[in-house]
């Protein structure tokens, strides 16, 4: 891999603050039932932190013609993603999650649909990728569509294969002119802040606990509730409003490199290692413990950036790179 120095800072740091995200969301998950500032925390979180991600995936996509990418993809992407389906399979036997000892590479376990998903994205990119522009809006079409398919869902990620598909695009479609151009906009950190205060106020007063689902992209409308047409002018709505808050969050990562920011080259181990110690802690830890740290919001910070600092070590790097990277 590329060093730091070689590398583009702005992206690295970009990486660096929603695999932070990431790690925060899912460490606050099971607490936010009982707390309201952390359930709209992780609202907003979840508008925009896995979109702002594949958006990014998509902007490293632009070499998808060249000699080799595809085989590329399939030992980047889709082989780590049967190796973690076998081990979290394991795992959750182990931790008694699954009572039987069962490998299905047709549902992905918790957070390995990402790597399912991007491997069709960069698979997709050979057909929507030559329309352009209105290749990006016959994606929004399609992922507005899908959610009327009722049995649409986990099976193979489609849902959100489809769903989250236009950032994707979006992120290859756009260029280091408009990345410049964010960071070059007049007032863009106030901006930046403005949008992302606002949308927590807005959250905070009127996003209903029954819409978290429509964040996470892997269900049908009629999973949802009752399905009506206007659904898909929601989901619309939410794909402007993430481009929105997508927009706000560009305009605050910083440019410049820091001794911390070549974790955000490893977001991949960080990633696909955290959950193992999200689990457990959930498997030995009492409901009535955990909420113990419900409100201790400084404590939840600190473990999750303890959570990033660790994986995302050379060291970890160093003796779990054959495994999810495929090298000695």
């Amino acid at each position: 891999m590329a060093s730091t120095t070689k590398r583009n800072l702005y992206f690295d740091n970009a990486k660096l603050i929603l695999i932070f995200l990431v790690v925060f969301g899912h460490v606050i998950s099971p607490l936010k039932r009982n707390d309201d500032f952390l359930f709209t925390v992780y609202t907003v979180i979840y508008l925009f932190h896995m979109p702002a991600f594949i958006l990014i995936s998509g902007y490293f996509a632009k070499g998808y013609r060249k000699k080799g990418y595809l085989m590329k993809s399939v030992k980047k992407i889709l082989l780590p993603y049967v190796i973690f389906q076998v081990i979290y399979s394991i795992f959750y036997f182990f931790n008694g999650e699954e009572q039987t000892l069962t490998f299905d590479f047709l549902q992905p376990h918790w957070s390995l649909w990402f790597l399912l998903s991007l491997f069709c994205w960069n698979i997709f990119l050979y057909v929507f990728a030559r329309l352009k522009w209105a290749g990006f809006l016959l994606a929004v079409g399609i992922g507005i569509a899908v959610g009327y398919i009722d049995r649409i869902g986990s099976f193979l990620s489609l849902s959100r294969t489809f769903v989250f598909f236009p950032y994707f695009l979006f992120g290859f479609l756009i260029d280091a002119k408009h990345i410049q151009w964010i960071k070059d906009f007049k007032f863009s950190s106030v901006i930046g802040i403005g949008l992302i205060c606002a949308t927590f106020i807005v959250f905070s007063y009127s996003f209903p606990s029954e819409a978290v689902p429509w964040l996470l992209g892997s269900s049908s409308y009629a999973d949802m509730g009752n399905v009506n047409l206007i659904d898909g002018v929601f989901r619309g709505i939410q794909y402007i409003s993430t481009f929105i808050v997508i927009f706000g969050f560009l305009t605050l990562v910083p440019s410049g490199g820091s001794k911390f920011t070549v974790i955000g080259e490893r977001t991949l181990y960080i990633y696909l290692l955290h959950g193992f110690i999200i689990k457990i802690i959930e498997t030995f830890v009492s409901d009535e413990s955990l909420a113990a740290f419900a409100q201790n919001y400084l404590l939840l910070i600190l473990f999750s950036i303890s959570i990033c600092l660790i994986l995302g070590s050379y060291l970890i790097k160093k003796y779990t790179k054959p495994l999810i990277e495929l090298r000695l």
